[in-house]
């Protein structure tokens, strides 16, 4: 059985996508679509914009969004998935990709949560932490004796990010190495996703999922609140919604899939962070990057 999955935020390059844009009508007509429905020329930024202004939220995660949903859908015979995960913000990419959510209902939740993510950024300010070479027992037992700390990330394993107040998180990373972390490094992030403080995002978020029409998908999703496979369109809204302030359970959801029978996984987007995840979580996988080269 075939895997897609569907990176998320920090994937993003200058001159990204640019490639299949200049390759494919079909691409060029999405992206321009893309635009109006922005109201603003993402594209320009994406093909010619630097690192830093590829760094705004608002922009960050259409960008990546864009990438990844434009390239399955001009991957034409080359995209037949049996199964599709993607990581925070590539869930919902995963979902207009097994046809839960359509290009435009996409795009438009997309932009919503990465201007509700930054509001709440702004209100309350926090941080990550990646957490490199200890057991997650150990990381959750620090978390839970710590205010404002909890695990955000389950990557892979000896990989397992956590999120909250900044001093809090500098805290705990201080409490970590003395515990035998080969790295606690605080990450050049805005703010603590996929913790409590994103709960003002999530109740944003919620209103316009659940007044967006979902549609049955053509396979599982194995989203990141639960790492299990889902079909029931009210299932999947739930979980999307608890995904803000939720942990990614990336690892697990790896893991559920190759159990449910994924022979090989093609991470769909920029970038190939997800493929060196997937083979530390289970080196024997194979793992393929997604290009257009019509």
């Amino acid at each position: 059985m075939k895997a897609f999955i569907f990176p998320g935020q920090g994937s993003q390059f200058p001159g990204m996508a640019k490639s299949f844009y200049d390759k494919s009508k079909k691409a060029r007509t999405l992206f321009n679509n893309a635009n109006d429905i922005l109201g603003f020329e993402i594209t320009k930024i994406m093909f010619e914009g630097n690192e830093l202004e590829l760094k705004q939220t608002n922009v960050t995660q259409p960008a990546i969004f864009l990438h990844s949903v434009v390239l399955s859908k001009i991957l034409e015979n080359n995209f037949k998935p049996d199964m599709v995960a993607g990581h925070s913000l590539g869930e919902f990419s995963a979902l207009v990709a097994n046809n839960s959510l359509d290009f435009e209902c996409g795009l438009k939740l997309v932009a919503q949560r990465a201007k509700a993510m930054q509001k709440a950024c702004e209100s309350n300010q926090g941080t990550m932490a990646a957490v490199l070479g200890l057991d997650n027992l150990i990381v959750e037992e620090v978390c839970d004796k710590l205010d404002d700390v909890v695990p955000a990330n389950y990557n892979c394993p000896g990989q397992l990010v956590i999120s909250g107040s900044v001093d809090s998180i500098n805290k705990a990373c201080e409490i970590l190495k003395s515990r035998g972390a080969r790295r606690a490094l605080v990450l050049p992030v805005g703010g603590a996703f996929h913790s409590p403080l994103m709960e003002p995002a999530r109740e944003e978020l919620a209103n316009a999922i659940k007044k967006t029409g979902f549609k049955n998908p053509i396979c599982p999703i194995y989203q990141n609140v639960s790492g299990k496979a889902v079909i029931d369109t009210s299932e999947i809204k739930e979980n999307l919604i608890a995904q803000l302030t939720a942990p990614v359970r990336w690892s697990q959801s790896i893991e559920r899939m190759i159990a449910d029978g994924a022979k090989s996984f093609t991470e769909v987007g920029p970038g190939k962070v997800l493929q060196g995840m997937v083979r530390k979580i289970n080196n024997d996988l194979t793992t393929f990057n997604a290009i257009y080269d019509n």
